[in-house]
């Protein structure tokens, strides 16, 4: 699930950045080819404007008609939005001549221009009927002749549409880009996180017991994370191989001498310094022993990938105890699911499991029920737990006494056989893998005991 959400983040991260870069491009490339066809259409203009210009300059020429060179229809269409004007502005009265297309109404000039390379201004203006036109504007100085302001002025619409079509071919040609680059995105996030996803489906093999390293071929850049979680798995066994050897050998170390010590005191029968020593030795052992266990039992814990068959456990240990008080005559209902699986060591599960049921036997009337579970503590998180309940018929205990069996050594009953010492081993290991103990009251009228371990 981390693995899919990884690739979501990548992928919408990838779309994002080809979105944003898209977009800015399509913007950039649009204003550079409408500042093109402005250039165009300006120069376009502009030739119109060195015609009007050359026919002022040279009004003996053109006497009988002004302008002589332009030659454009469209200035003689009414309202077709060409249009140019000549004005005078020497005068008191300036002296305005202006295109038929004009209609008698007035060419408006320039407030905000900007320069042409020919020294003429140009810029956009509002013309006689509502439409945009783009004007291109020069004065000249004929000195005596008069100061004229000569203008020409096209419909800005043909600049609009132009935009407009490559705006339209730019968005086609972005969109089956996006397409693409998208499904390329999608290819490389698949396929590129690919290694990643075996890797991860090999470490949950691992962890659930179905595998003890990461095989497979992986590319170089993930052949070296491949390696180095193998080392990593190989140093874990390696230390946990030393733990238990060096409790074992402690064990040994100890006993030996705690041995000969309580010898010793014991030779010496009943006096007082030497029943100090056996009361103090025999706590000394006791102590030992529970460390060196705990130790042990952290030991197996630590190795990774190790799982239990939790029916199979249940189902030996009810007809082992079956047979271990046979002359009581209890009888052991299990409801145990294929498939329920503890995360841990098989003698641990049985160690813990085995005392539960042992324990129920000895105070049950003549039933013991073992129900199994697998279920999740959180709806949003996948780990999942063992949910074992053992449930007995007899007298069953007060929450005081609950409280009291838990603990190291406490018996209840002198009469019932055994050290005492069996529920504390189980929230001891239980603990150790993240679990617990409760006790309750069964619904057959007895104890109940809920042990919740790691499920593979």
């Amino acid at each position: 699930m981390r693995l899919n959400s990884l690739a979501l983040r990548l992928f919408f991260s990838a779309t994002t950045w080809i979105a944003l870069i898209l977009l800015v491009t399509g913007v950039v490339l649009s204003s550079l080819y409408r500042a093109a066809v402005e250039r165009a259409f300006d120069r376009r203009l502009g030739v119109y404007l060195r015609s009007l210009v050359a026919d002022v300059a040279t009004p003996e020429e053109n006497a009988g008609k002004f302008p002589q060179s332009i030659g454009e229809p469209l200035f003689d269409l009414p309202l077709s939005g060409w249009y140019w004007q000549v004005t005078r502005v020497d005068v008191p009265t300036p002296d305005v001549r202006s295109s038929r297309s004009l209609w008698d109404a007035p060419l408006p000039h320039l407030t905000d221009p900007s320069t042409t390379p020919g020294g003429a201004r140009a810029g956009y203006v509002e013309g006689p009927e509502g439409q945009e036109l783009r004007i291109v504007e020069r004065t000249i100085d004929l000195g005596e002749e008069g100061r004229f302001l000569v203008a020409v002025a096209g419909d800005a619409a043909e600049i609009e549409e132009e935009t407009r079509s490559f705006d339209g071919a730019l968005l086609v040609t972005f969109g089956i880009l996006a397409v693409v680059l998208l499904l390329t995105t999608t290819f490389q996030v698949r396929f590129g996180l690919a290694p990643l996803k075996r890797i991860s489906e090999s470490l949950a093999a691992i962890r659930g017991g179905g595998a003890e390293r990461l095989e497979g071929a992986f590319p170089v850049e993930i052949a070296l994370l491949a390696r180095e979680t193998n080392a990593l798995l190989d140093a874990n066994r390696e230390i946990v191989t030393r733990a238990r050897t060096h409790v074992g050998n402690l064990a040994h170390a100890l006993k030996t001498p705690i041995s000969v010590m309580l010898n010793e005191a014991a030779a010496h029968g009943a006096d007082p310094f030497a029943l100090k020593v056996r009361e103090q030795t025999e706590i000394m052992r006791d102590q030992v022993a529970r460390h060196l266990e705990r130790a042990r039992l952290a030991a197996r814990v630590a190795v990774i990938g190790t799982v239990t068959d939790v029916r199979k456990v249940v189902t030996a240990l009810a007809r082992t105890m079956e047979k271990i008080h046979h002359h009581r005559n209890i009888a052991i209902d299990v409801d145990a699911p294929e498939g329920a699986r503890f995360r841990g060591e098989q003698q641990d599960l049985e160690e813990m499991i085995g005392n539960l049921v042992d324990n129920a036997c000895k105070w049950a009337q003549s039933r013991v029920a073992i129900e199994v579970l697998t279920q999740r503590l959180d709806p949003n998180d996948d780990r999942r737990i063992v949910h074992i309940l053992v449930d007995d018929d007899g007298p069953g205990l007060s929450p005081q006494q609950r409280e009291q069996v838990a603990r190291r050594g406490r018996r209840l009953d002198e009469t019932k056989p055994g050290s005492g010492l069996g529920l504390s081993i189980v929230v001891e290991l239980a603990s150790l893998y993240g679990g617990g103990l409760t006790l309750g009251t069964a619904p057959i009228g007895g104890l109940r005991a809920e042990l919740l371990l790691p499920a593979a």
